[in-house]
């Protein structure tokens, strides 16, 4: 039997999701230790492999086959375009994709002006402007903190997640439109789906059975 290959989004997102596994049986005890160099860890028992990426590169090791499933935010695969099967919503993580700003660039956005949007995301950012609200802008991507675009005078509104709002609204800014709810995914490559139906089927459904 093969290993099945996991790749988990660093942080918060890949212990959300070995809570998950380890409640269908699926454990990976060496992923837990703080101090460890690994880069890959084994289920021997299980014949499973998991190893920890960069969120943006989980769509990319699961297109090409290094990692037969991934788990990812919604956000990403979006960002990311990359052709592969989205197969559980898993609930946590939850936030949304906005288009934010301060309460006078609203008007902008109602009438359709050319305007400068700053973000993380322009995949994203263009498909809604573009294909969504049919508006011409010019985008301009960033790095770091995001909010601070508008308040500096780089751009009229930015296109960003959305947990709670606090940043926002400290530094002066609103939510002035919602793109899209997001969350956790678990992707799966295409051919390891025809390869491996089975054994990947059975943990979708295990993990849909504790949702």
């Amino acid at each position: 039997m093969r290993y099945l290959t996991f790749a988990l989004g660093k942080g918060r997102l890949a212990k959300k999701a070995l809570e998950l596994f380890e409640k269908i049986g699926i454990q990976c005890e060496e992923m837990k230790d703080p101090a460890s160099r690994k880069l890959i860890f084994v289920n021997e028992e299980r014949k499973l492999r998991f190893f920890l990426s960069k969120g943006p590169d989980v769509p990319t090791y699961v297109e090409y086959g290094a990692a037969d499933i991934g788990i990812v935010g919604k956000d990403t695969i979006l960002e990311e375009g990359r052709k592969l099967y989205e197969v559980l919503d898993l609930g946590f993580g939850k936030c949304d994709m906005c288009v934010c700003g301060p309460k006078s660039a609203g008007e902008l956005l109602n009438h359709g002006q050319l305007i400068r949007v700053a973000t993380k995301y322009p995949n994203i950012a263009k498909d809604y402007f573009y294909n969504k609200r049919h508006q011409t802008v010019e985008i301009i991507k960033l790095n770091g903190s995001i909010e601070l675009a508008p308040i500096v005078g780089l751009s009229e509104v930015i296109v960003d997640i959305v947990e709670t709002g606090a940043t926002l609204r400290e530094n002066g800014l609103d939510v002035l439109e919602k793109i899209c709810p997001l969350s956790a995914r678990m992707v799966v490559n295409q051919v390891s789906m025809k390869m491996e139906n089975e054994r990947i089927s059975q943990i979708i459904r295990d993990i849909r059975s504790v949702l």
